[in-house]
Parts: C-alpha cells; structure tokens; sequence
C-alpha cells in the first residue's frame, strides 16, 4: 500500500492507474478507522479495481474548536488497518496540502444541507462539501463510498455531485454495527464505560419504533423516541426527525413518502451520537 502525502503524488498515482484502464474507488474518511470505515474499503475494493483513502480531519466541517481538537487520530493504526484490508493507496495530507488558500467557496444546495444537522452545526455541513469536492477534484474517482450512518452527509454530497455535475457515482453502505446494536463511529472510544452501556438503547428504541408506526402518527412516534431516551441516565435527543429520505423534509402523514427515514442525535454523557432507522410500511 503507498502512503502519498502530497497532491501531486496522488495524481501520479491516479495518471498510473488511468494509464492501466483500471476504475478508482475513494473512501473519505477522518481516520480512527473501526470496522466500519474498512467496510466501505472492501465495497471499493469489490466494486472498483483501485481502492484509494483518505485520511484527514477537516477543520472546516468542526463548528466546534474543542471537538476538532478532541477528535481522534492514531495514522499508525488507520495505516495498519487499511494495509490489511487491502487498499492500494491512502492519502495523507496536511491542512495546507489540502487548502493552500483559505477556501472561501460557498454551497447552497438547499434545504437538505439545512435541516437537522445543518441547523444544529451551522457551517458543517458546507465544510463537508469544500473538502470532499477538493479530494474529487484530485483524486477523479468513479465511485466514492460513504456509510449509511451519516445519513444526511450522503443526501448533500449527492445534491453537490448533481449541482457540480461532477462524473463520480456516490454509493452509500450499510450501517456497520456492534453485536449490541450500537452503530460503530471513531467517537465511540470516548464514551464511559457507564455511557457505553447504556448507548445500544438508542437503536433498540428505534427498532422498536417502527412497530409504532402501525398506531401512531410519526408526530407521536417522535415524540415516544424522544421520551423513550431522553429516561435514560446519561443521555439527552438532541433532535429526531421522520423525514422523507430524498428531500430531508418532515413528513405529517406515513403517506406522504414510500421512503422514510428516522435521523437522530443523542448526547450520550458529552459524547455526541448520530444514528438513523428505516420505517417500512407494509
């Protein structure tokens, strides 16, 4: 596996690979790789003929300097982990590789970037698109592989594609979970071990949600999940939304859409957890 850490031994990388007729695959990642980031490295890796990574924790997309700083980074790991899954490069840049300039670029895509997350971490999710739009335009893969978790990130980054008219296909992957449900995220490992326990209780209550489907309006599904959590010691919603899965946009009525998804977010102790169930109507 090559370590590149610069753009220009990416597209030397990337001008070898065109040259052999050979299809790329990209995973963006911010490192402290758990099974799930490797996950969406072996859908690249089955689905492309080179699988390239990136490792690099954005500082645009933190509104929140003390979570930038906090969040974990261990490149020795990550590279281990991605050797042995069998990705053929990772890049590893530093901030000023990525943004020799200050990127002052602004994306409105609308209300998709501006809902749930977008209202809660204003500016988020416009980091988001600054640096995945740069890691495409270096990086020009067929296909980039994202997870199921960050539910809303791949709606925006589809919306960006789309408005860019960008040549890449966005495949979004299953949710990778622990045996106890709790959706795999490099937050985790910040959690108490009290905290920890109590976390799986976020997907167990919206599996059973969607039972309530079948008796309740999504208004009082919401409200029940909310309740339902916010009981739980340590841990407090921050937001819940039964929304439409294309637009984002709330829905009233389980009619209203053939495709809908729960997307929440749960302080568990000063952890902060994302998560998002299906609702299937039979």
């Amino acid at each position: 596996m090559k370590i590149l850490n610069t753009v220009a031994e990416v597209q030397d990388f990337i001008t070898t690979c065109r040259k052999e007729n050979k299809t790329v695959g990209y995973v963006p990642t911010m490192g402290a790789l758990h099974s799930g980031h490797i996950s969406l490295v072996k859908q690249a890796l089955n689905t492309c003929d080179i699988c390239i990574v990136t490792v690099f924790v954005n500082p645009t997309q933190f509104n929140d300097p003390k979570d930038l700083e906090t969040y974990p980074r261990d490149f020795e790991s990550d590279a281990k982990k991605l050797e042995e899954a069998g990705a053929h490069a990772v890049f590893y840049p530093s901030v000023k590789e990525v943004y020799p300039t200050e990127d002052k670029r602004y994306f409105n895509v609308g209300a998709v970037a501006e809902v749930m997350e977008g209202s809660y971490r204003p500016g988020h999710f416009n980091g988001v698109m600054q640096v995945v739009s740069r890691f495409f335009d270096i990086i020009k893969p067929d296909k980039a592989f994202f997870g199921e978790k960050d539910f809303q990130q791949i709606a925006v980054v589809r919306a960006m594609v789309k408005q860019l008219a960008l040549p890449v296909e966005i495949l979004a992957c299953p949710i990778i979970r622990e045996p106890d449900g709790l959706a795999l995220s490099s937050r985790n490992v910040r959690l108490t071990p009290e905290n920890r326990a109590q976390a799986p209780k976020i997907h167990r209550i919206l599996s059973l949600s969607t039972q309530w489907m079948e008796s309740y309006s999504p208004a009082r599904v919401k409200e029940k999940v909310i309740d339902e959590i916010n009981s739980i010691p340590g841990m407090r919603v921050e937001y819940y939304e039964i929304v439409d899965g294309t637009s984002l946009l709330p829905i009233e009525s389980w009619d209203d859409s053939s495709y809908i998804i729960g997307c929440i977010t749960v302080y568990c102790g000063d952890v902060r957890l994302i998560d998002n169930i299906h609702y299937n109507k039979s």
